[in-house]
């Protein structure tokens, strides 16, 4: 009886599908890296939400930059949002200045980078690379976040509360004063007073502990709470210091947090800070408080208004910051600035109770904000804004007078609608990077990376023949889809540590294929045929490669991990590049030695 032959298994051959996967994706990855060698030039985006004649026509907006001398590569006005590109950041600044004078109020005006790509290259939604700050040029502020301040105020609070509930259970002869920023000392005469502050904080701040003997109190927050405290207030202030800038049409700012308590912001492109200092470091807020007629200290507070007379207001605030929703800037019938004020569904409640029960009565606008005294110390100031008589039941908006100039005004709106911050920030470290230092930046970083591929392609050429120009293909096709995976990541900017990424990717990527080619020569050295020593020479290799590579990555999610800044850069080339050199080093020279003389056994190949 005969048996069937079973059918050979074809050596070094890739299924239609793997090679169709290669190719897709190489053109990809290929076109999403093109946007980036065609560029970008500095733009301002101008979006008019009213009827502005001044701005809605690209020949009056010509007409109005070059009658101060500013010139701009193209002029777009589409569906009321205008787009002007210039050549440098001179002229973008130039032309902001310009038309910041008939700009709405009801307007919003960015300034960016746009691509001169193609059309067809954007309209598939292609992008250039983010640069980052070292790379485009710009500002970067170091910011302080003082979250003891804000304890300290969370601690006068409770003090509040305290004597509050004392004088209301008619409890007297008991002292409570602050000990330190998280620690509160109370003193009382009999038994009676220190068992009613123990009740009153153990139910009412369970954060807050109460410990000592006798008549002797010292109420301290736990460590625990502590620490959420402190998070909580950093994830606030980043959530807001985002928004701010989001308020001054930075498209591509970069905020995070810095060790426990600092911020690092980065401001690519900007080149006139003073704008965004003013808007980051400040902490402004509202408060509305009801005017008294009292003067205990002990409920009460005294504030100057802007003629510096003393105005004493209630001390528990019938609305905070917090609940503003939208600020605009408006005018009055006076044609006076002043700021309409939106508040959420909560605000909208609580100011519609109060307002119903106090008609005809007083109600005062304090402004408040802080700032770094002589010594080095945060202290916060205020001042009454306003003062005026409730006419009628207010609900969830309103409108509020005395906030200065218009420019004064226009900036209050824009830090209210940003949002109140939860604890006092200073400026510790401002620095300013020149565009021309970016440029030089470029110019050095990838001179270097053009340098270490022509000596790497030259190497390879002239050390292994011809499977040296595979792999000279595969090192072109692996920056091509380097550099077009950091395009798509979202997120992902590329900085000088990050071109040192992509020319340590070159070597890394010229690594795999002389692991493989070695093991070629050493299959080939036992007496293996071609097509035998190509097939258990990329095999052999790959558990090395792997073994390789997922180390090295290792590192470079720690990198990105606890890093920050450059740091993250070269951490994120570094990780998509091991990707893409595994990617192009295994799949697509294997493809390419498959497709050119893999199966043929006849043919000798000097490796």
């Amino acid at each position: 009886m005969r048996t069937k032959k079973q059918p050979r298994a074809v050596l070094n051959h890739y299924s239609t599908w793997k090679y169709l996967v290669l190719v897709v994706t190489c053109v990809i990855l290929a076109l999403s890296a093109m946007p980036s060698w065609f560029g970008e030039k500095p733009a301002i985006e101008i979006k008019l939400r009213q009827q502005n004649t001044h701005l809605d026509t690209p020949f009056k907006i010509n007409s109005l930059l070059t009658g101060q001398g500013v010139e701009t590569t193209s002029i777009t006005v589409e569906n009321h949002v205008a787009q002007l590109v210039f050549d440098n950041e001179a002229e973008q600044t130039d032309a902001r200045n310009v038309l910041g004078k008939w700009v709405g109020k009801e307007d919003t005006m960015s300034y960016s980078y746009t691509s001169v790509a193609p059309q067809w290259l954007q309209t598939m939604g292609f992008t250039p690379i983010k640069l980052g700050l070292d790379l485009r040029g710009g500002v970067q502020f170091l910011l302080n976040v003082d979250v003891d301040q804000a304890v300290s105020e969370q601690r006068d609070a409770v003090i509040d509360e305290i004597k509050q509930q004392l004088r209301d259970e008619r409890v007297f002869g008991v002292s409570v004063r602050p000990e330190s920023h998280t620690a509160i000392s109370v003193t009382a005469k009999d038994k009676q007073g220190e068992i009613a502050v123990r009740k009153f904080v153990n139910a009412t701040y369970p954060e807050w502990q109460a410990k000592g003997e006798g008549n002797a109190l010292l109420i301290a927050m736990k460590a625990q709470p502590y620490t959420e405290f402190e998070t909580l207030t950093m994830q606030q202030n980043l959530k807001i210091m985002r928004q701010r800038i989001e308020e001054l049409g930075i498209t591509e700012a970069m905020v995070q947090r810095q060790g426990s308590t600092g911020i690092r912001i980065e401001l690519p492109g900007v080149q006139d800070p003073s704008l965004a200092k003013r808007v980051i470091g400040a902490t402004a807020s509202l408060a509305f408080h009801e005017v008294s007629t009292s003067s205990n200290p002990i409920s009460t507070l005294r504030i100057k208004d802007e003629q510096g007379q003393f105005v004493t207001l209630v001390k528990k605030p019938v609305l905070t910051g917090e609940h503003i929703v939208n600020a605009r800037v408006g005018f009055d019938q006076m044609k006076r600035p002043e700021v309409d004020i939106s508040l959420d569904h909560a605000g909208g409640k609580k100011m519609s109770d109060f307002s119903s029960t106090h008609i005809g009565k007083p109600m005062a606008t304090v402004y408040r904000e802080y700032g770094v005294n002589a010594r080095g110390e945060t202290e916060r100031s205020e001042k009454v804004i306003s003062v005026a008589t409730i006419q009628s039941q207010l609900g969830s908006q309103f409108r509020i007078t005395g906030s200065g100039n218009l420019e004064e005004a226009q900036q209050l709106a824009l830090l209210l609608r940003a949002g109140s911050l939860t604890a006092p920030v200073t400026i510790v470290e401002e620095r300013t990077i020149g565009a021309s230092l970016g440029a030089e930046n470029i110019q050095n970083g990838f001179a270097a990376l053009a340098l270490g591929m022509g000596l790497t392609l030259t190497f390879m050429a002239l050390w292994y023949r011809r499977l040296g120009w595979v792999a000279n293909v595969a090192l072109i096709l692996n920056m091509s889809c380097l550099l077009g995976l950091i395009a798509l990541v979202p997120g992902a900017v590329l900085t000088l540590p990050g071109i040192a990424g992509l020319v340590l990717t070159v070597g890394m990527a010229v690594d795999t294929n002389v692991l493989i080619f070695e093991r070629i020569r050493d299959k080939l050295a036992e007496g293996r045929s071609f097509a035998q020593a190509i097939d258990q020479g990329f095999n052999s290799a790959v558990a090395t490669i792997l073994d390789a590579n997922i180390t090295t990555m290792i590192t470079a999610v720690i990198l990105y991990a606890i890093g920050n800044g450059p740091i993250q850069g070269f951490a994120l080339t570094l990780g998509l590049g091991l990707l893409t050199s595994m990617f192009t080093g295994i799949f697509a020279s294997r493809a390419i030695i498959n497709l050119v003389w893999g199966r043929d056994t006849r043919r000798e190949v000097r490796v």
